[in-house]
């Protein structure tokens, strides 16, 4: 019972409302708004892994998973069980469930990494035969087709020629009696077929009267003529009603055969659904995966920036105030947190952001908070919280509150006899509240006492002075308090750990305009013991206002180095471009020297080609070769010898490095060899040394690896009558079956014909092949097979 008030107080109905909003299926809405709590932490587990699977398949895919065509079929299941006679549309949602289960199994198949869907879905059995028969026999109306049994189709054939035969005599009927007709129409009153007859001129057409207009000056007659026509068309009727009914029968049959297979894909179908909508509402609060974790083990409960799930809906939705986050870091030996601070100081609502959190965590939700995301699982969450702020909640007497405690205590118990002692979360509302201070606190004192003895965590908020003082008599308690903020004289919903918090009754009662008189008259009856305790509180407040600038300035430091870093690197960055941009301008003007060049040499050999050379004139141009070459032709470098060949004990120089080092080992086969310079050793390669009279080293020469012969490519498939499969005109449900067939029976590949039409037959059978076990890889056909109308499925 107290685990249901609890539930109730956290308004965790609610939650689940706004969880059913993101369901896509009414199975899932429903699943949704009576979320079962599980008992077990390998049961939360499990769900936290399908939540985040689906989390991380809808982050790949562009539409998300899709459950269209997906029904309740619940009820037409259990009629059919009892041999109820289902209707066309009962059965056509049967089919489309079929259809819907199947596509989200091939989704969750094609994926490589999502174990826990893919076990999910592994027994989903979707009867695709089935699914066939029903479309072969149902209509998207829900009607029964004439394909359905040779017999109606012959029916409804009689049935067409009878109200042919019978609109023909009515309208020979009427052209013959056209002045006795109010109308020139033919209509129907129940299953005869009638015309409008002027009452006055009834006699004129003799037949059955089966109607009278309002005023009674027409009246609709079935003429003598058609009467057996009537009579036979509607025993016809009734012929193709029981063939109709025996083929529904007959289906509704087949569907009670698999009842049993069908619930199965509902529940699974059912289970994936609520994943999604898990998964869909974590992402909408921008919540994080948590971790269960074990204080015994000295794990920390960590939850920061955690976020009330409630008061997030209520700011998107309902244009509430903006969310204040709180800050929960537990350390593992602290059984027992009390909250002070002033009244609407958000004392409570950490109370219920706390429990919702470990509620969302069990049923495998995401928490609302910044990542990592660590929580114990709690076997129970207890809760005695008296909301002012709920209008469903009023203001509980202090009996109440000490009969919800009862039931608290009485469950803890229960659980010490199951040995689950140590997993309750307890959560305390202005405990001891209510009855004579003295009392109320040594009550409160004494029930925390307790509760740190039995209960794994308990959270309470309180006014009592004398319980901000358990922290520093038992290791196992510690003080949170809500901040306020003294110069506005109001709260800022912020959670300060450590230290104690004020009521600041008094302030609050001035600002609120109570005579100052009063509220000095007030101060004296204070005491000075309380006086003194409020200015200790007042100094650590003061503290850590100080240590919390410190730390603002040291962020801000932080985000000043991190700037300064960027323009370095920027400048770094600039630098690089300039040089790059330098070199180019430098080849560039090297090339314009060469072409001056070649210019003057020209110049020179023109000169010599005028007139008869001379020894003077040749000379004279060689000098001029020579200035020119100076001038342009840059200093070559001396190329190094090649050819040197490093021994053990030999000095070479390490080029990187400019040391000379002594050669140790000589170099392998892939030219590294050790060398030692001072006091160390290291390896290098021939090309990074040389002598030290400037030789480099002669290089490896490694032997090219042989030659290995290719194996002959087997000799391609011959296409045959026998290996060929045409789809054309199939339905892809159709297609499936026959190429299941044709693939089990298949030695090599198969050409399966499908055409271009819309492209939906080819999508299926692609779908198909790629989910198949025996179809190692498929292909489009050559343009003389038919190109992209034929695919070449390969059977391994």
């Amino acid at each position: 019972m107290i685990q249901s008030e609890t539930l109730e107080l956290l308004e965790w109905h609610r939650l689940c409302q706004h969880l059913s909003t993101f369901a896509a299926t009414k199975l899932g809405a429903i699943a949704s708004l009576h979320l079962k709590i599980p008992a077990s932490q390998a049961e939360s587990e499990q769900l936290l892994a399908q939540t985040k699977e689906v989390y991380q398949l809808e982050n790949r895919m562009t539409t998300g998973l899709s459950f269209e065509g997906v029904q309740d079929i619940g009820d037409s299941l259990e009629r059919a069980e009892l041999s109820g006679i289902l209707a066309g549309d009962e059965l056509l949602a049967i089919a489309t469930t079929l259809a819907g289960a199947r596509n989200l199994r091939r989704v969750i198949d094609n994926q490589e990494d999502l174990t826990v869907l893919t076990e999910l879905v592994a027994d989903l059995r979707t009867y695709p035969e089935l699914e066939q028969e029903i479309h072969r026999c149902i209509d998207e109306r829900g009607q029964v087709t004439d394909r359905a049994s040779q017999k109606l189709g012959e029916i409804r054939t009689e049935v067409r020629k009878l109200r042919a035969q019978i609109t023909q005599k009515l309208q020979n009927i009427l052209h013959a009696k056209s002045s006795a007709v109010q109308e020139q129409i033919i209509t129907q009153r129940g299953d005869h077929f009638v015309i409008p007859v002027k009452a006055p001129q009834k006699d004129a057409i003799p037949g059955i009267v089966h109607d009278t207009s309002t005023s009674g000056a027409t009246l609709y007659i079935e003429p003598n003529s058609i009467v057996p026509l009537g009579n036979q068309l509607r025993q016809t009727l009734r012929r193709e009603q029981v063939e109709e009914e025996a083929i529904r029968r007959m289906l509704t049959q087949q569907v009670a055969a698999v009842k049993v297979d069908l619930e199965r894909l509902l529940a699974i179908v059912t289970t994936l659904d609520l994943a999604t909508a898990r998964a869909r509402y974590s992402f909408w609060l921008g919540a994080n995966p948590p971790r269960f974790i074990n204080r015994e083990d000295n794990e920390v409960i960590t939850l920061r920036q955690l976020h009330h799930p409630l008061l997030v809906w209520q700011q998107q939705h309902e244009h509430g105030q903006a969310v204040v986050p709180v800050d929960l870091l537990i350390s593992p030996h602290i059984r027992v947190v009390t909250i002070t601070g002033p009244n609407t100081g958000g004392k409570t609502v950490t109370l219920k952001t706390l429990a919702l959190a470990a509620l969302m965590a069990k049923v495998g939700l995401f928490v609302p908070a910044r990542e990592p995301v660590e929580i114990p699982w709690f076997e129970q969450v207890l809760a005695d919280i008296g909301d002012e702020q709920s209008l469903q909640q009023s203001l509980s007497t202090f009996s109440g509150h000490i009969r919800r405690i009862s039931r608290i205590l009485n469950a803890l118990s229960l659980g010490e006899q199951a040995d689950i002692n140590t997993q309750s979360l307890v959560l305390l509302d202005e405990v001891g509240a209510g009855t004579d201070p003295a009392e109320g606190s040594a009550l409160a004192i004494a029930l925390l006492q307790y509760l740190a003895n039995h209960a794994q965590l308990t959270m309470a908020t309180t006014h009592f002075g004398e319980l901000k003082a358990l922290k520093y008599d038992d290791q196992r308690f510690e003080n949170a308090s809500v901040e306020f903020d003294e110069s506005t004289l109001s709260p800022t919903y912020r959670l300060l750990w450590g230290i104690p918090g004020r009521s600041n009754a008094l302030a609050i009662a001035l600002r609120l305009g109570l005579k100052p008189e009063v509220v000095e008259q007030a101060k004296t009856q204070v005491g000075g013991a309380t006086d003194e305790i409020n200015q200790v509180i007042a100094g650590l407040e003061a503290q850590r206002r100080s240590q919390e600038t410190k730390a603002a300035e040291a962020q801000s430091l932080l985000q000043q180095a991190e700037r300064l870093y960027k323009e370095v690197s920027a400048k770094s960055q600039a630098l690089q471009e300039r040089e790059k941009a330098l070199r180019i301008d430098q080849e560039v003007a090297v090339q314009q020297a060469i072409a001056q060049a070649k210019g003057e040499i020209a110049q020179v050999i023109r000169r010599l080609q005028k007139g008869t050379p001379k020894a003077q004139d040749a000379q004279q141009a060689t000098d001029a070769l020579h200035q020119i070459a100076q001038q342009y032709q840059p200093q070559a470098s001396l190329k190094p010898k090649v050819g040197f060949k490093p021994k053990v004990g030999d000095r070479v120089r390490i080029s990187q490095f400019g040391q000379t080092a002594e050669v140790l080992t000589a170099p392998d086969e892939d030219g590294e060899f050790s060398v030692r310079f001072g006091m160390m050793k290291m390896t290098v390669k021939l090309e990074d040394i040389e002598s030290l009279d400037g030789q480099k080293a002669e290089p490896v020469v490694k032997q090219k690896p042989a030659v290995v012969p290719q194996p002959e490519k087997p000799a391609p498939a011959i296409r045959t009558s026998r290996n060929t499969v045409d789809l054309r005109g199939k339905r892809v449900a159709d297609a499936e079956i026959i190429l299941d067939q044709a693939i089990s029976e298949a030695t090599g590949p198969i050409w399966i014909i499908h055409g271009h039409g819309t492209g939906k037959l080819r999508q299926g059978v692609h779908a198909f092949l790629h989910q198949h076990s025996r179809v190692s890889h498929h292909q489009p056909a050559e343009q003389v097979d038919g190109g992209s109308g034929v695919t070449i499925a390969h059977i391994k």
